[in-house]
Formats: C-alpha cells, structure tokens, sequence
C-alpha cells in the first residue's frame, strides 16, 4: 500500500498521520533540530570549562565548589527525566522542548548577572539543568519514531552535534571573552541558546494508523439465489421456529454474511470507511509515565547497564590532563589530546550507526562488544607513557565512546530491550537511574585520587563500572526471550487456570432440545406437502 500523509488537528500544533513509520519525510527536519538542540545542550555543557578561571577570580572561590555549578546541572538534568516524560505525554514533545528551551536560555542569561556562586547553582544548576532535561529527552524520543531501518544511522549522525559544538564553541567564546568580558559572553550563549525554542517548534507529532483494507463483498441477491438453488437440491434446511436456534445453511447464518440493518448499510452506500463511524470505541488514555517497563527484566538489565556504564564516561575527559601534565607533557600537547578524543567521537558515533543500520543484525550484540573494547581503552590508560601513548589511548577511547554514547538511549526502542511503543517512558526511567552514577561517579574517582595519589586509579575505577555494565547488558537478550520466558509462560498458564476455574461451567442444555425442533420442522414439513 502506498505511504499517505494527511495533518490532523491537535491541541496547539498538528500531527503528521503516516500509514508506516517514514524513515524520513519530516524525519530529516525532526534530526536537524536533534542536530541543533545536541549543540546548544552538551555542547555548551562541555564547553562551559573556558568560564572556570574566570568564575574562580570573580568569586574567589576553588575549583572544586566552581566544578558543582556542572554537576549540579548534569543531576538535575538526568533526575528530572521522569518529569519529562510525563510532561511530553501530557502536552507533547513541541510544547515540551519550547518550555525547555526558554528555561536553558533564562538561567543562563540570569547567571550571566551572579553575584556568588550559589547564584550560579541555582540558575545554570537548577533552571538550566532543568531546561536542559525537558529539550534533550523528548527530541531523542521523537526522533526515534520518525525512523525504523534508518533509526540507529540518523540518530548516531545527529548526536554528532554535540561534538562539532566543542570544536566551535570552547575557541569562540574564549576569543569572546576577550574582546568584551566573560559576563556579557555568558550573555550571548543564553541568547544564543533560544535556538532550543525554535528547534522545539519544528518537532510535530507523529502518528501511525495502519490502513485497512476494505474487501469487495460479493452482491446479496446472488447470494440468496445461490443457496436457495442449494436448499432445493438438497433439501437440508432446517429452521426453528420456537426455539430461536437456527440450523441451516442459508446465508443468514454463514459468518460474515449477517443481514445489516439499514443504519449499518449506510457507509456502504455512501462508500464511508466504517471506522470513521461515530460508534467507534474511543481510543485508550496514554499513560503519562508507564511504570510497567519496571516489571521488564530485559529493561531492568538495561538500567543496571547504563548505570555502572556511566562511570566509565566522565573520567577521560576530567582526568585525561592532569595525567599527561604528571607525565610531563606540556599544556599545549595535553589540550591536542583531548581534542583528538573529541574529533574520535564523531567518526565513532557514525560508524556505530553505520553498522547498527545493516539488516539483519542484533545490535544489542553490537553495543555490547563496543562496551567490551571500551572497557578495555580504560584499561589501557595507566599504561599509557608519553605523549604518542596517551595520543593513542585518546583516539582509542574516543572512537569506543562515540559507538556507545551515540546509541545507548535509542536502542531503547528495540524490541530486545522494551521496544518503540514504550520508550518515552523506558527513556525517562532509564535517563533517571543513569543521574545516579552520574551524580556518585565524580567524587568517588576524586576520592580513590586523593586517598592513592595517583591518577590511574580513577581510570580503574571507571574501568570495573564498565564491565560491570557489560555483564548486565549481556543479560537484556537471554531475559527477554531465554531465561525469563519460561517463567513468563508458568505465570500466564497459572492466570488461565484461576480465570477458568472462577468462570464456571457452561450452562447445559436438554437432551431432548434439538430433537424437538426437528420434529417441529419436519411437521410443518409434511403439512405443506399434504396442502
């Protein structure tokens, strides 16, 4: 059948009503403001170092309390998910990352006005981590449904935003801050940020009705002379006249071949769809926040894996300079490595959506063998010696991150995972479990530096948290169709068991029920002979 489209109305916005999931189409507009809303939120997020000089001197205070204005916000960030979720099943996914928008832009430009520190925990902290919550999920989410066969490639390649925003953004803002001051750069990067709203404004909602086919019944003229030809050669109908059971072949009693009544036969004539009939059932309430992926031992694997994994993602980028100036390597070198790391993570995240896109493959299987090296590039840190060595290690880790950061939350939408029909609300839990690591992992590595004076332990650290999270993702595939299934069939038996032991036993008819009306039929039978 071909593909159709046709806009509804919807509160405050229209959706497009697609008989198959596009794999483009309005898809393309939806990844290019995935592109634009990665920019404006991670890529600032990892780009806002070039202000914690100039933060310290301002406010006279130490790194580590400048250092929470970030965490605080990547938190929030991830705490609220849940919160997001139920918002963009209540409004939708357009309003949601509009609000988002204006709030990321709102505590940054009030930020740019502090007067402390604490200030700036509550604007970029709080307001902005919280803006940042309500743009980010719900684009990732929407983006999802626009692509089927093309999901893992689209979504990998948009997310490549975030990257290129480092590349730009950290050399700009730098020169910015010369020419006019960190303030008013500040400043602009909370204007600048009101492109979230715009991005948000193109994000249409998108439904998926499978067409019906409607066949061409046969005229019913025809058929009635076609079984009475039936009836006069054979002569076996029998009709009951008391009882209300009938036992025939006419056409009357054939499944599908029920007389309508005049009021259903009107779409027929008019040549309406019957769905479109005001009769039809109404369509069930969307749960705003479906708590039934918590029952999913597959989702449940799934969680645990992006919760240790997140502790392998923040210590590179935090660690990867004071490892190379205990080295000996100069400032302008370690800076060289960490933007290899970052260049990296771009071909890293396109090629994992390149392979992922390939039919027929288990990319639940891909993820985890990419988490598998990625463990090992931790690994190979502390042995790392010199500049060519910690080079290596970078562009090493960097690839492997790009292939997991870029898919981990799409692959939500998997069947082997909870599938597309229940992501938003998988994405809000699994964003959610993930703030947890994020909010520990920081500190405990600061704490493993302080007690063993030595850089490599937070490496390690980071390191077992991701093959701990290998070994949970290695379980998603056996729980969804192995290791739980037969239990999940033990409980479904035991269900129909207590369903039909509290139905009871169907009613029982007299012996003597059907013999009646045949004596009935075969009187009235021989009376009309005899008239």
């Amino acid at each position: 059948s071909k593909m159709t489209v046709k806009a509804v109305k919807m509160p405050c916005t229209s959706a497009n009503v697609y008989t198959k999931v596009p794999d483009g189409g309005w898809g393309w507009t939806v990844a290019f403001a995935f592109f634009v809303v990665e920019a404006l939120t991670y890529g600032i997020i990892k780009s806002f170092g070039v202000f914690f000089n100039d933060l310290m001197e301002s406010f006279d205070e130490t790194n580590s309390r400048i250092s929470w204005i970030i965490s605080i916000c990547v938190f929030v960030q991830t705490f609220t998910a849940p919160l997001s979720t139920v918002l963009s099943n209540r409004f939708g996914h357009r309003l949601v990352v509009m609000a988002g928008g204006l709030l990321v832009s709102a505590g940054m430009v009030i930020a740019s006005f502090a007067r402390s520190v604490v200030d700036m925990y509550i604007t970029i902290g709080v307001v902005s981590g919280l803006g940042y919550c309500l743009s980010f999920l719900p684009t990732v989410t929407i983006l999802s449904q626009y692509f089927d066969k093309r999901r893992s490639l689209v979504t990998a390649v948009a997310s490549t935003g975030e990257c290129f925003a480092v590349f730009s953004f950290a050399p700009a803002i730098t020169a910015l801050k010369e020419q006019i001051g960190w303030r008013y750069s500040m400043l602009c990067v909370g204007v600048l940020q009101l492109g979230i709203t715009v991005c948000g404004s193109l994000l249409r909602p998108i439904v998926i009705r499978e067409q019906e086919e409607v066949k061409a019944q046969p005229p019913e003229e025809s058929t009635e002379t076609k079984y009475m030809l039936e009836n006069e050669q054979t002569c076996t109908s029998i009709e009951s006249i008391d009882s209300g059971v009938d036992i025939t072949t006419s056409p009357s009693n054939v499944p599908g071949k029920t007389k309508a009544e005049p009021k259903s036969e009107e779409p027929k004539q008019h040549g309406q769809n019957p769905v479109d009939n005001n009769n039809t059932p109404p369509e069930p309430k969307t749960k705003l926040l479906d708590f039934s992926v918590m029952r999913d031992y597959s989702f449940i694997c799934y969680a645990f894996f992006g919760l240790f994994a997140t502790l392998g993602f923040f210590a590179p980028s935090l660690y990867i300079i004071p490892l190379s100036r205990s080295l000996g390597i100069g400032k302008d070198h370690s800076a060289y490595i960490l933007s290899a790391m970052a260049i990296a993570e771009v071909f890293g995240r396109i090629f994992a959506g390149w392979v992922l896109n390939k039919k027929p493959i288990r990319k639940i299987y891909i993820e985890l063998i990419c988490v598998v090296l990625l463990s090992v590039a931790l690994v190979a840190f502390p042995f790392a010696s010199g500049f060519w060595g910690l080079m290596i290690c970078s562009v090493y880790f960097g690839f492997m991150l790009g292939t997991v950061a870029g898919t981990h939350i799409p692959l939500l939408a998997e069947d082997d995972v909870v599938g597309i029909e229940r992501m938003s609300s998988a994405a809000g839990v699994y964003v959610f479990i993930q703030s947890l690591a994020g909010l520990a992992g920081p500190p405990l590595a600061g704490v493993l530096v302080d007690t063993t004076k030595n850089y490599s332990s937070a490496f390690y650290s980071c390191a077992a948290g991701m093959v701990l999270g290998a070994m949970f993702l290695a379980l998603v595939r056996p729980c969804k169709t192995g290791l739980c299934h037969h239990h999940q069939q033990q409980q479904q038996q035991q269900q129909q068991v207590v369903e039909e032991s509290t139905a009871g036993p169907p009613p029982e008819l007299p012996d003597d029920f059907i013999d009646m009306d045949i004596g009935k039929a075969e009187h009235s039978g021989k009376g009309s002979d005899s008239v």
